[in-house]
């Protein structure tokens, strides 16, 4: 387990007692462990029991359950309480906003145990009656429901390829005489999936045959492996390049493909044979891909390579977990030219934002650690949040005193599409933006984003000069990669950001890349691949 995995555990083991209403002290205990343990780097099955009981807010009860966690994988606490609750009742945890007291009143009250039955409740407006829920929150909570059953059985794509990779691999292992290629979404780099698609000479009959060689279970007539679907598709040697060419464009892109018969084994014969230069699977999904493969224009698409600075990071001046420094030279470390740090502003608490005095201290420590760097520089940026009425965390003056501002949402986040599009360009609007951050505040089978306006938020960009990020985490992807051609369309520039908290996130960028190249995103329309004399000319430009 990873100590994100482990985290989580005390996570689940906190809303299952504060469900079942046990001790405050206790769940509050378990909810701070669960914030300090993701943080950690060093693997916490690594440490002896006495490193783990000197880990600030850990003590010797938790160390304890982390080594029973190492020794069984499970803790009994947790399956105490598991085994006088429901599965549907815990399924009802994992909505997003649908607190452990929420749900036990449901369960307890109107005898509801399971999402299903919650939602027909909620179609009887039976939860009306209920002491903490009116029309507006049976409303919302139907609106997150239908989010979560939406997202079941999906899969971001960091997580899915990892294991997409070591399912092939076991094929070969298992089959070496046959070929076997990952297909789909997958091959695409989608953000998000719903399977584990295989295209593979060998038979069906004899992969159901070999699942105990494949470690693969059968789930309701559905192969998995890890909790993911698995779907083969068989075809033979000579027709591999056509059937893998097939399964992995969308269908936009391959009713502009003229294609030819005969035998093709790779995917480079298909493409030759109808007259189109090689095209990544990556890019195949708009069908003007095909005509801009033809005249060269793909060349001049963003790649990793291109990128020469890292914007949007945070250090240990708000919710990082680097310093100043160490991210600095994790980036110089990295080959890039520059970072710009932009930690969270002062009302946003939770995340330690800074307050006026910690700005001064933060800028000369950025000054220190410029005066030690060669051919690398440090810009001094704040992701400053956007206030409910659209204005800004602080003044202009602070403001006018960064070397860049990327305005961003992170508060009172349930809003219509005008309230949400006005709010964005009041910030686009004001004269120290330099970037709108993270434009829709989703995180992909997490959190719906709020509902905007793309044209007249991009239009707005375009008309006062303002660059849009595309939040690279893969919990985000936001802007999504379907708005790219519009914001090209009107020259606003994209920049490719990790939203890095530590060092180990910067590979974020690589699936920013990935869907900024779906959009058709050039080399010039892309900020962070200016080098660092082009970026610090276009950061001055922007100052108004």
């Amino acid at each position: 387990m990873t100590n994100k995995e482990i985290a989580t555990v005390f996570n689940q083991l906190g809303k299952i007692m504060e469900l079942h209403g046990e001790n405050p002290f206790k769940i509050r205990s378990y909810y701070n462990a669960y914030n300090t343990l993701r943080k950690i780097e060093t693997p916490l099955f690594s440490m002896d029991p006495a490193e783990l009981s000197g880990i600030k807010g850990v003590g010797k009860a938790i160390s304890e359950k982390i080594m029973e966690l190492a020794t069984t994988g499970k803790l009994n606490t947790y399956e105490k309480y598991a085994e006088k609750t429901p599965d549907g009742v815990i399924e009802m945890l994992e909505v997003r906003g649908f607190g452990p007291k929420k749900v036990g009143i449901i369960w307890k009250e109107l005898g509801i145990e399971s999402i299903g039955e919650l939602i027909y409740a909620i179609q009887e407006n039976r939860l009306l009656d209920l002491k903490g829920f009116g029309l507006k929150t049976q409303n919302h909570l139907q609106k997150e429901l239908q989010y979560f059953l939406d997202s079941k059985g999906k899969f971001l794509l960091s997580q899915a390829e990892i294991i997409a990779q070591s399912v092939r691999q076991k094929m070969y292992d298992v089959f070496p005489e046959d070929r076997h290629e990952l297909c789909g979404l997958i091959r695409r780099k989608m953000p998000v999936v719903n399977s584990i698609e295989i295209l593979t000479t060998t038979h069906i009959e004899r992969i159901l045959s070999a699942r105990d060689k494949l470690q693969v279970e059968m789930v309701h007539n559905m192969l998995t492996y890890k909790g993911i679907a698995l779907e083969f598709y068989h075809t033979s040697h000579e027709d591999f390049g056509m059937q893998w060419l097939k399964s992995s464009a969308s269908q936009e892109f391959l009713e502009e493909i003229v294609f030819q018969k005969g035998v093709m084994a790779e995917e480079e014969d298909v493409f030759k044979a109808a007259g189109i230069p090689y095209i990544l699977p990556e890019l195949r999904e708009l069908p003007e891909v095909i005509s801009k493969a033809k005249d060269g224009s793909l060349e001049q698409l963003i790649t990793i390579n291109d990128l020469r600075g890292v914007i949007h990071v945070h250090t240990t001046f708000s919710d990082g977990m680097y310093t100043v420094e160490e991210m600095a030279h994790a980036a110089r470390d990295a080959r890039y030219e520059y970072i710009v740090i932009t930690d969270h502003s002062k009302i946003a608490y939770y995340a330690n934002g800074m307050d006026e005095s910690r700005i001064w201290e933060q800028f000369e420590e950025i000054d220190r650690v410029n005066a030690k760097m060669n051919n690398f520089k440090i810009f001094k940026g704040i992701e400053a949040d956007i206030l409910p009425d659209g204005s800004m965390d602080y003044n202009s003056d602070i403001l006018a005193s960064f070397d860049m501002v990327i305005a961003s949402i992170h508060s009172i986040l349930k809003m219509d599409k005008a309230k949400a599009t006005s709010r964005l360009i009041s910030a686009i609007e004001h004269p120290h933006t330099h970037m709108l951050g993270h434009p829709t505040g989703r995180l992909l089978l997490s959190r719906e984003g709020y509902p905007i306006d793309h044209m007249k938020v991009i239009d707005a960009c375009a008309e006062n000069g303002v660059a849009i990020e595309l939040n690279s985490n893969p919990l985000r992807m936001d802007l999504d990669w379907t708005w790219i051609p519009y914001a090209l369309e009107k020259g606003v520039m994209i920049s490719i950001n990790p939203d890095s908290h530590n060092k180990d996130s910067f590979h974020y960028m690589e699936y920013g890349v990935n869907a900024a190249r779906k959009g058709l995103l050039t080399i010039d329309a892309c900020l962070n691949a200016k080098n660092l004399f082009d970026f610090e000319k276009w950061v001055a430009s922007i100052k108004k």
